[in-house]
């Protein structure tokens, strides 16, 4: 342990001592409290973990308050070293036992906390898009009060409070016929949007992702086109399909919960199935998956694996980040959704794995924060350039 380490260490335990004793100052505890959420606020340090650091942690805690605190074992079952609490909820001891037990998991990350990725951070993307009508009018959805936008061909087109764009047919479209025309809508980098469809379908957008669709669901099949990433709800029909053209396949459903990943970067056009079925279909080849499954197209046909983890799929969708993969997959998204260039210095290798879980609300440093301490990179940030380097 350096001598930076070991003053700091024993700053630390001064003002433990200090609250423990009744005597620390307001700012001494906001100091420790600062400190402590930082290191161990549950979408940053304890969610960057694997389960096998996570126990490595926790046993190397329990030696501190061995050690340190009591000079007695403590019962593993009353110690939850993972609650977020503030300070002044802790048990004394406890905490002390804590903050010396994080310090020194987190001493080789001290430099990163106070080096420029912690002053230089681009803030996450939020609900964005432009919708295009019919006419080729262009309008962006984030500049809309709730409330109408638009009305064509008997369509109703409304922007809700929680940012849905909504479609729904006025009284005189049962008995008008129209003739066949497109909305599109556009979700630029640092983007999502969600979208309620002519048929109650639901549709959520991922950034720099596009759907087009019709106003009217007429004849044998519903229709749609994307490219990017998109997770479907469909109403159910059976008199009508519902299919999805994404690159150069077809997916085919009835009514079923299913994401496609389909972005012009990608060497695979991934069709994850949550609930129901769906037929993946590429030129004369065919596919059928069942919940729990991955079609992956490529050039060389459908491949279909099970081996996927649907939380991680999705997570997008339900607002957070969480991945078990190489750097390169993991950065791309990270590119996509806070609208950064990432510039790497060396050649990350394919096998290298991260795993890690972060809200896609927190800036891009929590995020890089849990990738550092899961291997041996390290990131800068300039401006909307990411750095990574060894």
């Amino acid at each position: 342990m350096s001598d930076n380490q070991r003053e700091f260490e024993k700053h630390l335990l001064e003002i433990m001592t200090k609250f423990k004793n009744g005597q620390a100052t307001d700012a001494e505890i906001e100091e420790i409290n600062l400190w402590y959420e930082n290191q161990a606020s549950n979408e940053g340090y304890t969610d960057g973990m694997s389960s096998t650091k996570r126990a490595e942690t926790k046993q190397k805690i329990l030696f501190r308050i061995y050690d340190r605190v009591h000079h007695t074992a403590a019962p593993v079952a009353k110690i939850d070293v993972y609650k977020k609490i503030k300070i002044f909820t802790l048990a004394a001891s406890i905490f002390i036992a804590i903050g010396v037990g994080l310090y020194f998991q987190f001493a080789e990350q001290k430099k990163y906390l106070n080096d420029t990725t912690a002053v230089h951070d681009v803030a996450p993307g939020n609900n964005k898009a432009v919708l295009i009508l019919a006419n080729g009018k262009k309008i962006s959805l984030e500049d809309l009060s709730e409330g109408q936008i638009a009305s064509q061909a008997g369509i109703r087109i409304s922007k809700k409070a929680n940012g849905q764009l909504v479609y729904e047919a006025t009284e005189s479209t049962e008995s008008t016929a129209f003739k066949p025309e497109f909305n599109t809508i556009e979700v630029p980098l640092g983007g999502q949007w969600q979208v309620i469809l002519p048929d109650h379908s639901k549709v959520w957008l991922n950034a720099l992702s596009r759907i087009t669709y019709p106003l009217h669901f007429t004849g044998k099949e519903r229709n749609v086109k994307i490219s990017g990433e998109a997770y479907f709800e469909v109403a159910h029909n059976a008199q009508m399909p519902f299919k999805v053209q994404a690159g150069h396949q077809i997916v085919e459903v009835l009514g079923t919960h299913f994401n496609i990943m389909a972005y012009a970067d990608e060497k695979l056009i991934r069709t994850t199935l949550i609930e129901g079925s769906v037929k993946v279909s590429q030129g004369k080849a065919t596919k059928l998956l069942v919940p729990g499954e991955q079609a992956q197209v490529g050039k060389e046909g459908i491949t279909v694996t099970n081996e996927v983890d649907v939380e991680d799929v999705v997570a997008w969708k339900n607002g957070y980040f969480k991945f078990d993969e190489n750097l390169e997959a993991i950065m791309a998204k990270v590119a996509k959704w806070y609208n950064v260039e990432v510039v790497y210095q060396f050649k990350p290798d394919p096998n290298s794995i991260y795993e890690g879980k972060v809200s896609r609300s927190k800036n891009i440093s929590s995020l890089l924060k849990i990738i550092e301490f899961n291997g041996d990179v390290h990131f800068k940030i300039e401006g909307r350039r990411v750095i990574v380097t060894k």
